[in-house]
């Protein structure tokens, strides 16, 4: 692939990125993906077979970066303590309000069971990655799977209250559940 070809594509993906993390992967059509990107649709097929494709890509990008930023915690501490640390940056504020680089989970997974199976092994693969490394031990991979759910279903709520009193108290309590 050329580099501009590539350039080009990066570009898309990080249009649809952003769509993702906002809205999901279902709503965001080729047209406002390509526009954001300051490209024309006509391009599209040229980089991606479908929006699915598209869609799963972004995912599978993002959902890799949220991996990323885990492995940067310290592997020494005990499991617990590292489900601590990603929950004080996962429930906070920041990581709420982010429109560029916040976690899919939240604005995806209504649709996931509407999409392509693709997009269900792709979520299958993340958390099963991300309870290893947060488990420790096969002995800690429910609570490490609980913690999970109850990191994602926090911040859904928190977004979908949006800045404020009760999202602030949601992101504190979902914490202090996990910590």
């Amino acid at each position: 692939m050329s580099d501009k070809k590539a350039q080009t594509r990066e570009r898309i993906l990080a249009a649809a990125t952003a769509a993702l993390i906002q809205r999901g992967p279902a709503e965001p059509s080729v047209g406002e993906v390509m526009g954001a990107a300051g490209l024309t649709v006509g391009g599209f097929y040229a980089h991606f077979e479908s929006k699915d494709a598209l869609m799963l890509e972004a995912f599978r990008q993002l959902l890799g970066r949220r991996r990323s930023l885990l492995k940067q915690l310290d592997n020494d501490l005990p499991a617990q303590e590292r489900r601590a640390l990603a929950a004080a940056f996962y429930l906070s504020r920041k990581h709420r309000d982010s429109q560029d680089d916040g976690c899919p989970l939240p604005s995806s997974l209504g649709e996931i069971s509407r999409l392509p199976d693709s997009f269900r092994a792709c979520l299958a693969e993340h958390l099963e990655l991300m309870v290893a490394d947060l488990a420790g031990s096969p002995d800690e991979a429910d609570k490490a799977l609980a913690d999970l759910a109850l990191m994602v279903g926090g911040l859904a709520i928190a977004r979908a209250l949006g800045e404020g009193e009760l999202s602030d108290r949601v992101l504190r309590a979902a914490k202090s559940a996990v910590i």
